[in-house]
């Protein structure tokens, strides 16, 4: 079955179709459209899943979809079209052009964390550059997924765009197929599976994937302002972001009242009975649950630390200065579990930092501009953010992705078309005027060959 919707959909790619830019943004109205029509099924398919609140529904998967298509929408014409480049005197006359092509028969495989917004995101960019696509969403959240694959069936032809639904085995089968791209956002520990079954047909990927993103505080910081954007960056989706902020660093003269300043900024986004607020999610797996309590074990608490194992609730917790070979310190925690380790200088920065691969974010607070500078210039991350948490991922101005064990490839925007683009380089040149020099036999005097790097200027 699998088998004949991927045939289906490179026969329907085949047919030129998708090469046509009407199409493209008539189809993306669509589900544009079905986006606003079906939004309050989502939101109540996310909160069946894992107890989301409508307002983060809306404000990190919906509407941020809504605000992606017409963001595709309005460049899309403009992107399209082949884009005239420099020439080199080498080259004398000819006229140089950027040809954007789309790869193919693309398969995106999503998560469970924000399991609309990253099923959906990267579509956009898919159709937005003239590709098929078929969606793997998660099967841990089957709400969400029933709600896509009903958006999906109704919007598109299935030789077009189609969903198809399942777990571990149905992902297996559709990674033995050949594909013309490769979106995958997800873990670390299965990015690697699927960077090798791609490179099995030298398929290009793009993977989303994670790391133990560090947030540094220095003694300058506004402790107050710092403590509640962190707690919200941390707290939000319950902690499953994958640039949630994963531990703190904090200057040793300020830890405590910072501790104390986040715990006063949880009690104001949740209330002193947390399990009862309406504004924080569940747990989204049971399995993933269980991996986060067995986090704490032996862990000395500064904050929280309640459960409930009937609704998979796990409060806040703060986690005072973990050993960095304890589990909660071993990979990214994906969860409302943070550690909070004191600093004393650069140096101890540097060893912190340099126990962990490269991470997908990274941020860090602070009133002095040459600390956060020496930061962000000295270590490498995927992107991150001054003074704040996440919000380097709103912008689809900036590029949003990974670098070695937390990504390959970038998207949002611009960026996510020409991520399902091939750009192709095309010279023009006319049959005349015809210039000798570069045929054999060779006259030019090698003196004068040793000059040539002038011509390709």
């Amino acid at each position: 079955m699998i088998a004949s919707l991927v045939k289906k959909q490179k026969d329907f790619f085949g047919s030129g179709a998708t090469r046509n830019v009407r199409l493209r943004k008539s189809y993306l109205k669509k589900l544009k459209k079905a986006v606003l029509e079906y939004e309050d099924q989502i939101c109540d398919a996310l909160y069946a899943d894992f107890k989301k609140p409508k307002f983060e529904s809306l404000a990190t998967e919906t509407q941020f979809i809504l605000y992606e298509l017409d963001e595709a929408l309005k460049n899309i014409d403009i992107r399209s079209k082949p884009k005239r480049m420099s020439s080199i005197w080498a080259n004398f006359p000819s006229s140089d052009w950027l040809y954007p092509q789309p790869y193919g028969n693309t398969l995106i495989i999503a998560p469970w964390n924000y399991p609309f917004l990253l099923t959906i995101s990267p579509l956009i960019g898919a159709l937005a550059a003239g590709n098929t696509a078929i969606l793997k969403p998660s099967e841990f959240t089957s709400n969400t997924s029933k709600i896509i694959y009903e958006i999906i069936s109704e919007v598109f032809p299935e030789e077009y765009v189609a969903v198809i639904e399942g777990g571990k085995e149905t992902s297996q089968e559709l990674l033995s197929l050949k594909w013309d791209y490769i979106f995958f956002t997800g873990s670390t520990k299965v990015g690697k599976i699927i960077y090798q079954k791609a490179a099995e047909h030298l398929t290009p990927v793009t993977l989303e994937l994670g790391g133990k993103n560090p947030c540094i505080v220095d003694n300058t910081a506004s402790l107050k302002v710092t403590a509640k954007r962190i707690a919200w960056g941390k707290f939000l989706n319950c902690g499953q972001t994958c640039i949630a902020p994963d531990y703190i660093l904090a200057h040793k003269e300020i830890k405590d009242k910072l501790v104390q300043e986040i715990i006063n900024g949880i009690g104001e986004l949740y209330g002193k009975s947390m399990e009862d607020s309406p504004d924080l999610a569940r747990i989204a797996t049971e399995s993933h649950y269980k991996d986060l309590k067995q986090m704490l074990l032996g862990e000395q608490l500064l904050f929280g630390g309640d459960f409930n194992d009937q609704t998979r609730y796990l409060s806040p917790t703060l986690v005072n200065e973990p050993d960095l070979n304890s589990k909660i310190m071993e990979g990214e925690i994906f969860g409302p579990l943070l550690p909070i380790i004191s600093y004393d200088s650069i140096e101890d920065i540097e060893r912190h930092l340099s126990n962990y691969e490269r991470p997908l974010a990274l941020y860090v607070f602070s009133k002095d501009k040459k600390f956060r500078e020496l930061i962000i210039k000295e270590y490498s991350f995927g992107g991150g953010v001054i003074n704040d948490t996440l919000l380097h991922i709103t912008n689809s101005k900036l590029p949003f992705g990974g670098i070695g064990a937390s990504g390959i490839g970038r998207y949002h925007g611009k960026y996510s078309f020409d991520t399902f683009s091939h750009q192709k380089g095309i010279i023009k040149k006319s049959f005349w005027p015809e210039i000798p020099l570069r045929y054999a036999p060779y006259r030019l005097p090698i003196r004068l060959a040793k000059k040539l790097k002038y011509l390709f200027q």
